[in-house]
């Protein structure tokens, strides 16, 4: 009897020890990763620069990214910023890297930000989903009525393969890089140019 109420002791003790080790790592991992991370970004713009001073390397990306920011919002180079960007929107291959890597940037910190009206979707019988709505007029593509809404996932950049009932399906009227774009950039990059010009020839 005595070696039965032993024995549960030692397993609660283990059980409350390892409950404790897990809740440290939870406390350590973020707050460790997370100081690691940028030391070592530190370090690395310190090399890159050639800066024997710790710290000054990170500083000058700073300053030198809020000062391009400043000059370009000026009206003198808005007009070669534009046609750099035309540019480049025009160059195949670079063209999709180029707009999907903008768009997104936008989505977040641009005046044509997208992540900015979060919603409950309802997937079932009281189950609902949380994303953002990126576009709510989607009759370009057929899909009258219809708003296209981003779902992140936690923790992670990927995506999900649902298999679905054929008659499930609905085909787009679209380019398909252009959806692909779409698609990658969570629903916030344009398709409605490509499908206009796509009508139209």
């Amino acid at each position: 009897m005595e070696f039965k109420y032993s024995k549960n002791f030692l397993k609660l003790a283990a059980s409350k020890v390892l409950k404790y080790f897990l809740r440290g790592i939870l406390i350590i991992l973020p707050v460790g990763g997370t100081v690691w991370l940028v030391i070592q970004m530190v370090r690395w713009l310190d090399h890159l620069l050639d800066f024997n001073v710790p710290g000054v390397g990170i500083a000058v990306i700073l300053v030198g990214v809020t000062l391009i920011g400043f000059v370009g919002s000026g009206l003198l180079l808005r007009p070669i910023l534009d046609i750099i960007d035309d540019l480049l929107e025009k160059v195949p291959g670079v063209k999709v890297i180029y707009t999907s890597i903008k768009d997104f940037l936008e989505a977040f910190v641009g005046d044509k930000r997208k992540f900015k009206e979060p919603v409950a979707v309802q997937m079932g019988d009281g189950i609902y989903k949380m994303g953002f709505v990126t576009h709510k007029d989607l009759s370009i593509i057929g899909f009258e009525g219809f708003v296209s809404v981003y779902f992140p996932h936690s923790y992670n950049f990927s995506g999900n393969v649902f298999i679905v009932n054929a008659d499930k399906v609905k085909s787009i009227d679209a380019n398909s890089s252009e959806v692909m774009k779409f698609i990658v950039t969570g629903g916030v990059t344009e398709i409605g140019e490509a499908a206009k010009t796509e009508g139209e020839s």
